[in-house]
């Protein structure tokens, strides 16, 4: 039975279709972002370094997820950037304002990187 907005459920193919979905935007960050790129190479380290180093699976779950969330804040980033240049490439103080407070978020999520890693690592080393 569909919802109120005419949307019936997913079901399996559905489902295989947004992902299918998802693995296109992957491509399209890989493709042409730097920046995704980057943050990719670095939780290819610090993925494995975080499960190796969490003692619980909470501190696995913090250490890993803390930089899980800055890639998924990129590919949002990337994708507002993209829809603002879809709109014309001259300069206009609220898609300059926009793509800033996108570029603040990537930032906000790395210093949370740093405060999970340092919260649950200085305190062994200290």
């Amino acid at each position: 039975m569909a919802d109120l907005y005419g949307h019936l459920p997913r079901g399996p193919a559905g489902v295989l279709r947004a992902a299918k979905w998802s693995m296109l935007g992957l491509r399209a960050a890989w493709l042409h972002e730097s920046s995704f790129r980057l943050e990719v190479c670095l939780f290819l380290v610090l993925g494995p370094l975080g499960w190796w180093l969490g003692q619980t699976p909470v501190e696995r779950v913090l250490l890993v997820g803390s930089c899980l969330l800055v890639m998924a804040m990129e590919l949002m980033n990337s994708s507002m950037e993209a829809v603002i240049e879809r709109f014309g490439s001259e300069r206009h103080e609220l898609a300059g304002r926009a793509k800033d407070m996108g570029s603040a978020a990537v930032f906000v999520l790395m210093m949370n990187v740093v405060l999970v890693w340092a919260a649950l690592l200085l305190p062994r080393w200290l």
